[in-house]
């Protein structure tokens, strides 16, 4: 190979020398001619930069009635804690596709919810309209016989339940909005010793949903919430004494605020909060008619970074033993918008938001919600899966744990994120193309612990220069998986989501469909059309990383 070819080579290469991991990696003239037709990912195997939770997706469950309305629309229906059909097949067999799928059960009105003693001389009453009060209804009641409901199904459904605490009672109401004093835990303490008596698992009880901070509708300080947090840790220490596992302790279910996060880390250290939760809804509210620019907007979606970073900055700082968590993610607050959030483009804010929360260290991303408001992985009349929920699906069977750096070269309207594939071998990338009108078609090559000589040929078709690689066994070894999801009609409002050209719903019997790859040769560049998500599985990349 001539002086100059090889430079010519060598400029490809992110690492200083291009290290190649299957059979053939394929480039176009030169670093400077990437453009929207051709690009490349570079990923690195050899090391990992974080590690998520096995069950790293996680969607919710709230308290909202059926008319929790806003901007004059009521798409909650009975999608509540409360009133959800629990004998609804597409449910159930929705929930057990993933087994397990982690539920965070929680929202806005847990810390009104009151939770039913069994005291027939205390009455159950259930949430009540009134505009006077915080969030616009009056205090509710969790009775025993529903929890009981519940907890059948999550058994059956294969559930890792979190469970959201009201974290206001006891509190003394500010002139300026705020509450002091501390938690009155005796009605949560209760709840708690019925939960264990009937032996029903819980994975982490969470204290308290948005006050943390500025708050929403009020707020506690970060002194008093770590005091608190404190109590509900020996609560946990002393309820479930002698059990081998305790169920984890979750706070605040609020918005970061780097302030408040860092002095409730620094009181809680080393042990006694184990997961800190923060919420995302950064798109702004449903009624934004400026929703979809947002979500195709690469530099909006990136703004989020900076609040993944800044709290594994806190957390890293030393001294504790506490992780992260996105609690609740709906993008849109005040119930999303409908065709908007409900719908195939809203696919594009989702896997992004996996794959960029997971790049920072979190461990679990809870959706909001699995079913109900205009937000749900499930529609929220028919249970019918929406499209967000078989991306989630794909995302938890094909995305491993260990998380892999990345480095795109090309547009700036592909997403690319990459991790060792999920129980088998090799790794797994999904791009993410933003683009309306652009097909990109993308080369994957990965720095590996060893490196293969190549031969060079010129492809006259494409301009294009090709590696080939020694065959080292048979060629179907050298094929790849790949899930192409579309939207129908190519109509990104659409709830309707193709898998490789096949439109996704669920059968007669309520059965959630197969979601099958299809094989395409390893010398083929990954093909990525416009509005569409690819995820790609390729096996033969020996990842150092990723070993078994």
């Amino acid at each position: 190979m001539g002086g100059g070819l090889l430079s010519q080579l060598l400029g490809f290469c992110f690492w200083g020398f291009l290290w190649l991991a299957g059979p053939v990696a394929v480039f176009s003239g030169g670093p400077g001619t990437l453009g929207s037709d051709y690009a490349s990912v570079a990923v690195d195997t050899t090391a990992v930069i974080a590690v998520t939770d096995k069950d790293f997706v996680c969607a919710t469950l709230d308290w909202w009635p059926p008319d929790k309305c806003d901007y004059g629309t009521c798409s909650w229906g009975f999608a509540s804690l409360l009133n959800l059909n629990l004998s609804n097949p597409v449910l159930l067999n929705a929930v057990k596709a993933f087994s397990p799928l982690k539920l965070r059960l929680g929202g806005s009105l847990q810390d009104k919810v009151i939770y039913d003693s069994g005291d027939p001389k205390q009455p159950c009453t259930p949430f009540s309209k009134n505009t006077s009060e915080m969030f616009g209804f009056t205090q509710g009641c969790l009775p025993l016989p529903r929890w009981d409901e519940l907890n059948e199904f999550f058994n059956k459904a294969g559930a890792v339940i979190i469970f959201g605490l009201n974290a206001l009672n006891g509190r003394i109401p500010q002139s300026d909005g705020s509450l002091v004093g501390p938690w009155n835990y005796s009605n949560a303490a209760s709840f708690i010793h019925y939960t264990v008596d009937k032996g029903y698992a819980i994975h982490g009880w969470e204290l308290g949903n948005e006050i943390s901070g500025s708050g929403v509708g009020t707020r506690i300080g970060a002194d008093q919430y770590a005091e608190d947090v404190i109590n509900l840790k020996s609560i946990i220490n002393d309820i479930y004494h002698g059990y081998q596992s305790k169920p984890l302790v979750l706070a605040p279910g609020g918005f970061f605020d780097f302030n408040w996060f860092g002095e409730i880390i620094s009181k809680t250290k080393p042990d006694f909060l184990d997961v800190i939760t923060h919420h995302i809804y950064n798109l702004g509210p449903g009624v934004d008619q400026h929703l979809v620019e947002k979500i195709l907007d690469p530099s909006y979606l990136d703004g989020e970074a900076s609040t993944f970073s800044d709290l594994q900055r806190i957390l890293g700082g030393g001294g504790t033993s506490t992780t992260a968590w996105v609690g609740e993610a709906g993008g849109a607050y005040n119930s999303g918008h409908h065709l908007v959030t409900d719908s195939f483009v809203f696919s594009f804010w989702y896997l992004d938001q996996l794959g960029m929360s997971a790049k920072y260290d979190t461990k679990t991303y809870c959706r909001q919600s699995l079913i109900g408001g205009n937000y749900g992985l499930l529609n929220t009349t028919t249970y019918h899966p929406n499209p967000d929920y078989y991306s989630a699906l794909l995302w938890h069977r094909l995305m491993g744990r260990r998380v892999l750096s990345t480095k795109f070269t090309g547009t700036n309207m592909i997403r690319a994120y990459a991790h060792c594939a999920r129980d088998t071998r090799g790794i797994t990338l999904v791009f993410i193309n933003l683009s309306g009108n652009s097909t990109t078609q993308v080369f994957v090559t990965s720095q590996t612990s060893y490196s293969t000589p190549i031969k060079l040929r010129r492809h006259k078709k494409h301009r294009t220069r090709i590696y080939h690689l020694p065959r080292l066994g048979k060629t179907s070894e050298f094929t790849r998986e790949e899930y192409h999801l579309t939207s129908k009609g190519g109509d990104i409002h659409s709830q309707t989501m193709l898998l490789n050209g096949n439109i996704l719903s669920v059968d007669s019997n309520g059965n959630i469909p197969e979601l099958e790859p299809v094989k395409v040769d390893a010398t083929e560049p990954i093909r990525i059309e416009p509005f569409s998500i690819v995820f790609v599985h390729i096996a033969y990349i020996q990842a150092q990383a990723c070993r078994w």
